[in-house]
Order: C-alpha cells, then sequence, then structure tokens
C-alpha cells in the first residue's frame, strides 16, 4: 500500500495525500475521541440554532409586524381591487339619531393562524374615498309609520349594493345596528321598525342578513364597539412579543383565578361630545366591590367579551369598563351652567331687591367667559346679562358642583361606579371635545400635560376679548373654528380639565393621554368594531381549510425564516456525520495494513519466503 489520497467531494485545490505513517497521528483518532468530536459538534449546532435562529426568528416577526402595520397605514388608502376573488365584503348601517350612514368593509383571506383576528379595512372607491354615504333624518322619525322603514333603508342598501362586487352579494353580511334615536322610543314602535326591516330587506337585496343582523343596541355595546374599533386600528390586539411595545399583566375574566397572561397593552378611550361624555378601557385585573349594590351596578358596566374565533382560547378575551354621561357633554354642561346662573340669580334678586344682570349696564360677571366679553342668556322674560371676567381657576371651582361626585369610593360623575385603572401602566386617548379644546385655538393638541394645559387656558381665558377676535381675523386658529369656540373656549377649557381630573380622578402629573380627532389619519367608527366583534368566527372556516390543505398554503414569514435555519442544521449535522463515517473508513483501511505488514514479517521469520524474491512494501 502506498499513499492514501483524499478528493472525494473536496474542491481540486483542496486534493491532498496522506502516508499511512503519518495517518494515526493525523486522522486516525480512538473511537472514544470520534464520539467526542461528534457530540461536540452537535451541541455546538444546537447552541447556534437557539441563541441565533431564535433571536434572528423574533427579530424578523417584531420586524414583519412594524413593517406590515406602517404599510397598512398606507394601504388603507389605496382604491379597494374588487376583481380580487380573494376578498370579502361586509356592511354596516349606523341608524342614528340625526341621520343613518352605510359603511362597507372589505378583509383578506384569514392566514389561517388562529391567534390573528380578520383584517379588516374600509372599502375605498376608484377615487380612493371612503365608500360610506348618508342620510337624514333618522329613522326614529318614522316611528309612526313603520311601514316605510324599508324604503327609508333602500338608498343606502343600493349604494352598498352597487360597490360590493354581485357575485359576492349572497356570503355579504349585513348588519343594520340602531342607536340613540331609537333607544328612546316605546319598545312597541321599536319592534315596529325593525319588523318592516326584517320582512322587506331580504326581498330587495341578496345579502346575508338574518332576524339577528338587525336590533337598537345599548350605549354599552356601542361603547366596546368604539373601544375594538380603535385598539384594533392601534395594533393593540396583536399579540407578538416586541420589546418596542408596552405590556400589561392580565387575569383572564372568566377563568381560574390563578390563570394570567402577559400581553400588549391596550387603550382606553375618552369622547365628549356635544351631549354625552363616554370612558371606556380594559380593566385587566378582577375587580372586587365595596358591597353587593356596588356589585350589581358594575354588572352593567362591565363587558366581558372573547373577540377569537376559538371560544377556548383565552388570549383575546377581554374585560372592558364602559359608562356614558348623558348631560356631560360640553354644549351640554354650559346649558346646566347657565340655567343655574338664570335661576339662582333671579332668586337672589327677588330676595335682596336687587337687579344685577338685569341690562347691560349692571352685566352679572362670569368667570368662565373670556375678559370683556358680553354675552346674554336665558328664556324670554329671565333675560340676563353676562361680563366675561377670565378667570380659569374660579371658572374651575364654579364647575365642580356640576360633576355631581359623591363621597363613595371608586365613583366617578354623577356618583357612579368606576373601575380601577393603573395609572402608572395606562394609556388613554381623547376624542372630540378633549381634542377640540386642546387643539383648535391653544394649538396643543397630541400629548396632553396638565400643566401646560392648564397654563395656556388661563392665558387664553384672561386675554381681552376685542384682541382673542384679532386674532381670529388674522387665522391664527384652527380653520374650523369658529366665533362660538372662541367664545366658549375658556368654558369648555375648565370643564374638560374638570372632568378629566376631578370626575374620572386621574392625577395632574398623568402624561400618558393623546388627544386626537383621527387614529393614523383615518376616522374611526364604532361601526368597525361592530362588524370585527360580529364576525369573529368566520377565520375558523379558513384554519379548517387550511388543516385540510396541510403544510403548504398559508404560512408565516417567520415560520420559513425559522425553516431555514433548521435546513442549515440538517445540513450540519450531515457533514460531521460523514466526516465521521469516513475517519472510521480511513481507520479500518490503517488496520488492515497494520495486519498485512505483520503478516508478511512473520513469513519472512519463518523463511517461507524465496531469498531471491524482492519485497516492495
Amino acid at each position: 500500500m502506498g499513499r492514501i489520497s483524499v478528493s472525494c467531494l473536496f474542491p481540486a485545490s483542496w486534493h491532498f495525500s496522506l502516508s499511512p505513517a503519518v495517518l494515526p497521528r493525523l486522522v486516525l483518532p480512538s473511537f472514544r475521541q470520534l464520539l467526542w468530536f461528534g457530540l461536540m459538534a452537535a451541541l455546538l449546532g444546537l447552541v447556534y440554532l437557539l441563541l441565533v435562529a431564535g433571536k434572528g426568528q423574533n427579530i424578523r416577526i417584531g420586524e414583519d409586524k412594524h413593517y406590515h402595520r406602517h404599510l397598512a397605514r398606507v394601504t388603507d388608502v389605496e382604491a379597494t381591487d374588487t376583481s380580487n376573488p380573494n376578498l370579502n365584503y361586509g356592511v354596516v348601517v349606523d341608524c342614528g339619531s340625526s341621520g343613518s350612514r352605510v359603511f362597507v368593509y372589505t378583509w383578506p383571506r384569514h392566514n389561517g393562524n388562529p391567534h390573528d383576528l380578520l383584517d379588516i379595512r374600509q372599502m375605498r372607491d376608484q377615487h380612493r374615498k371612503p365608500v360610506v354615504m348618508k342620510i337624514k333624518p333618522g329613522i326614529s322619525e318614522y316611528a309612526t309609520t313603520p311601514g316605510k322603514a324599508s324604503d327609508y333603508m333602500y338608498p343606502l342598501l343600493s349604494f352598498a349594493a352597487e360597490h360590493v362586487p354581485k357575485a359576492k352579494h349572497q356570503e355579504t353580511p349585513l348588519y343594520i345596528l340602531c342607536t340613540a334615536g331609537m333607544r328612546v322610543l316605546p319598545e312597541s314602535q321599536q319592534e315596529a321598525l325593525l319588523e318592516d326591516l326584517r320582512t322587506d330587506i331580504p326581498v330587495n337585496f341578496n345579502f346575508l342578513f338574518s332576524d339577528s343582523h338587525v336590533e337598537v343596541i345599548s350605549g354599552k355595546q356601542e361603547g366596546v364597539y368604539a373601544w375594538i374599533g380603535i385598539n384594533f386600528v392601534l395594533g393593540r390586539f396583536n399579540h407578538v412579543e416586541d420589546d418596542r411595545e408596552a405590556v400589561v399583566e392580565v387575569q383572564v375574566p372568566g377563568g381560574d383565578q390563578q390563570e394570567t397572561l402577559v400581553r400588549r397593552r391596550t387603550a382606553g378611550v375618552l369622547d365628549m361630545g356635544g351631549v354625552s361624555t363616554q370612558i371606556a378601557y380594559e380593566v385587566p385585573k378582577t375587580v372586587s366591590f365595596a358591597s353587593p349594590q356596588q356589585e350589581e351596578v358594575a354588572k352593567n358596566l362591565l363587558a366581558e367579551f372573547n373577540l377569537g374565533c376559538d371560544a377556548h382560547r383565552t388570549e383575546h378575551v377581554y374585560r372592558v369598563y364602559v359608562s356614558t354621561f348623558l348631560g356631560f357633554g360640553g354644549n351640554a354642561a354650559r346649558q346646566r351652567y347657565e340655567q343655574n346662573l338664570v335661576s339662582s340669580t333671579h332668586l337672589q334678586n327677588q330676595l335682596l331687591g336687587q337687579h344685577r344682570g338685569g341690562s347691560a349696564d349692571s352685566p352679572l360677571l362670569d368667570p368662565c367667559l373670556p375678559a370683556d366679553l358680553q354675552d346674554e342668556v336665558g328664556p324670554p322674560g329671565q333675560r340676563l346679562h353676562l361680563r366675561g371676567t377670565g378667570d380659569f381657576d374660579r371658572c374651575r371651582l364654579l364647575l365642580q358642583p356640576f360633576l355631581n361626585r359623591t363621597n363613595e369610593t371608586s365613583t366617578s360623575l354623577n356618583g357612579v361606579y368606576q373601575a380601577p385603572i393603573d395609572f402608572s401602566n395606562s394609556q388613554f386617548y381623547g376624542f372630540s371635545e378633549f381634542y377640540y379644546c386642546t387643539e383648535d385655538v391653544l394649538r396643543m393638541g397630541g400629548d396632553y400635560n396638565s400643566t401646560k394645559y392648564a397654563s395656556a387656558a388661563k392665558d387664553y381665558c384672561a386675554t381681552q376679548w376685542r384682541t382673542l377676535k384679532e386674532r381670529f381675523d388674522r387665522g391664527l386658529y384652527a380653520s374650523h373654528a369658529d366665533l362660538h369656540r372662541l367664545k366658549y373656549q375658556c368654558f369648555k377649557s375648565a370643564w374638560v380639565y374638570e372632568v378629566f381630573h376631578s370626575g374620572f380622578s386621574f392625577p395632574a402629573a398623568y402624561d400618558n393621554l393623546k388627544t386626537a380627532l383621527l387614529v393614523y389619519d383615518k376616522e374611526v367608527q364604532w361601526t368597525l368594531g361592530a362588524i370585527l366583534y360580529r364576525t369573529r368566527f368566520l377565520p375558523l372556516r379558513d384554519i379548517q381549510q387550511e388543516s385540510l390543505k396541510g403544510s403548504h398554503s398559508h404560512w408565516h414569514p417567520g415560520f420559513t425564516f425559522m425553516n431555514n435555519h433548521y435546513l442549515f442544521l440538517a445540513c450540519f449535522l450531515v457533514v460531521v456525520l460523514s466526516i465521521l463515517l469516513y475517519l472510521l473508513r480511513l481507520r479500518r483501511i490503517h488496520r488492515r495494513a497494520g495486519l498485512n505488514r505483520g503478516a508478511s514479517a512473520q513469513w519472512l521469520e519463518q523463511g517461507l519466503v524465496s531469498p531471491n524474491l524482492a519485497i516492495n512494501l
């Protein structure tokens, strides 16, 4: 045996030869050494997979989620591709007090992952405008002629039918949900209107529609839907581990008291309109009550629901507190304040024989109006002349009794029960008057700071009315701000401050309130939350189809990324195994060569070989 050449599976430049004399030292270790080498190689490969691949997967998934979330903000304003056969559609009609609006939503096929919700977005036409239509008056105007309800609804549904592809009508759910205007009607009139819709709509339209798809929803349901819609747009229901997002520990509602999970923190919602104020937020911890009476009241204010498609999974189970306060909106509060001024001043004038506020020459001083602004309020025969003094702090003190707070613990406006808020780990968004008060005139919408807000409000209130009008004429305020806003900005600034800090008991140092008009440049309607909740079981169909298909169609990018690392590790182990087998083969060849040399030497010693025979080794 001469030299052993090693060139199999290697490039030509790696070709080399080894002599048997040096093989034992270089490539012929003992079996124990071979086993040790193999175990070390396998261990190194496993460590690589855990540290590098695992970390890479988390980073990749986190980056993908952030990328797709930011991408969604861009694609949301693109025209909907109605030629895409994989798109699904849904129609929601919001029957309000002053009018009704129809919204058309669309979503792609579910990705098959039971952890994810449907990706629902508002449909946009070829001009990239949201598909929405509004008509007046409200449906409650037809309370005495319920047979006209379906005729009233016909233009809205025809509009929706024109935008949804005809082939999709049969599988497109239609929901008609009525709010405040219908709630005030007697139940018999409500039912008559709804029955007309249930009877006639299936005759004229081919949407997926059943009796349960039309109803009058409560203020609590409306608040929950608004909370769902806003948090969905904010991406707070995507429970993927990400160091860039705040998390909260949740005690799962309805489950074992010991069952807790950590997931992304949701945002609370504050909304102050002209007539009412509403608050909605998640209550992550199990609530304890001071008395059975308080527990009974809380049941009407706490909603527990599962947004996921699987009732047995708890990752999308939420406990949300919702409360609506009629009469606590900005305009309604000012009306209550003026009525109190008129009645108390009239009574005081009668008792003391005075005429304060009876004329412009002897006006009643009002700290909630800008300095030197003159106003006239009250019914005919009891008109009251006011002149503003612009005292923000004095105005706040005068408004505190209108909050109707009580001495009971865990209560807010009107003495209504309020679930606990973890002010150190929470976030709230303030809409409508919370935004208008901070932005239209004070120009400080966005991140709320109570000290800066109070200082700006004080300066505004103390400014002469003549100066404020000059600034308005020069266009220094928001484009949609009008004289009515300027006139009552001082009052509403104080009212918003008191409702937030005294009514809902947010500390003055609370710095996680954002006032906003839009979320990601979109006006979020409660109807988005409504269709998200009512279609939550639809993904089950796609998930079942995915299970039948196997493992090919809709895998996540993160799974493919992980597969690449498994493939690398498998190749690495195959190479290590091949080297070990090759070394064992060399060891066997070397032993055979050693036996041959030993036999030849034995023959020589016994003289069995002719002395004339040349021996070549």
